[in-house]
């Protein structure tokens, strides 16, 4: 485990129960920004200690960042690097949610909503102490801002780790209503807003969810095409785009970027359940969901196939 402390005086290493696992601190800031040469450092340094025998073989790496960071940057140094994009593959992108305090954060703290938003899953924390009102109402915001992310609790600090460590092969718009979410099914607010004493409304965020299919199988190299002019126009705007592509072969072609940075396609031997649509999410800050539609309408010619929404949260 690689864990990041913001101060000058690291403690959370200290607050881990070690068992046979190696774990690093990387302590000169921010693993988003400052200290990404650590980071790559210590990711060059396990696989230079594996190889030597120095320790066990690896199975996973958890890097264990700030409050503070972007997701976005620590992504693009594993993709990017020469050497780490060729032996560390991505999983999952897990956020924590103080389930007592989410609410200010979120209004407060840019850097929350996208956490929330670029993560495969979403762990509400201190739901032992918080009420239970409290917890419904973060709950319906937090599937407002990503309705694709799994929603899991860990009361007393206590979670199964298998589950939370559960890689996601993609999303289906029938996934969030599992067993594991038993707030799935309800409606996100329209809009959240903050009233200041003055009585005017201050929006605090313009996060949307826009869920689309397609009406037929597309070419992949268009979709390709056009999803890089559209990152490439809207990069920053566009904080996550997750899905299962129906290309007219045996299986999909597996979708997961955060902003400018898209993990390599995977194309899956076979689909992972019985419907075969094409489903897919882009959670967007200040893009609406028609401009998307109007877009892809657009390149219907060369992509093969029309979208069809699915479904569109109004902003949060």
């Amino acid at each position: 485990m690689l864990v990041n402390e913001f101060g000058k005086v690291g403690l959370d290493h200290h607050l881990l129960v070690r068992a046979d696992e190696k774990t690093v601190l990387l302590e000169h800031g921010c693993v988003c920004c400052t200290t990404r040469e650590d980071l790559v450092g210590a990711l060059l340094d396990l696989l230079d200690e594996e190889g030597k025998g120095g320790i066990a073989s690896l199975d996973r790496v958890v890097v264990e960042t700030t409050g503070l960071a972007d997701p976005a940057p620590i992504l693009f140094t594993v993709f990017s690097h020469p050497v780490l994009q060729h032996h560390y593959h991505v999983d999952l992108v897990i956020s924590t949610v103080d389930a007592v305090n989410g609410e200010l954060h979120l209004d407060r703290n840019p850097e929350s909503t996208k956490q929330v938003a670029t993560a495969d899953a979403v762990v509400l924390t201190k739901t032992d102490i918080a009420e239970p009102g409290g917890i419904q109402a973060l709950r319906a915001r937090l599937r407002g801002i990503n309705p694709s992310a799994r929603m899991l609790e860990a009361p007393f600090g206590e979670i199964d780790p298998e589950e939370l460590l559960r890689p996601t092969a993609g999303w289906s718009p029938d996934e969030s209503h599992s067993g594991r979410d038993p707030d799935a099914n309800r409606s996100t607010p329209a809009t959240e807003a903050l009233m200041t004493e003055d009585g005017d409304v201050r929006h605090v965020s313009r996060t949307r969810s826009t869920s689309l299919t397609f009406d037929g199988p597309v070419d992949w190299a268009a979709f390709g095409t056009w999803l890089s002019m559209l990152l490439y126009a809207r990069g920053e705007d566009v904080l996550r785009v997750k899905g299962l592509l129906d290309v007219g072969e045996a299986g999909p072609v597996l979708l997961n970027g955060v902003q400018h940075i898209v993990h390599p396609p995977d194309h899956l031997g076979e689909w992972p359940d019985e419907d075969r649509r094409s489903r897919i999410i882009f959670i967007t800050r200040g893009v609406d969901s028609g401009e998307l539609l109007v877009s892809l309408e657009a390149f219907r010619g060369i992509i093969g196939a029309g979208p069809r929404l699915l479904e569109a949260n109004a902003p949060v």
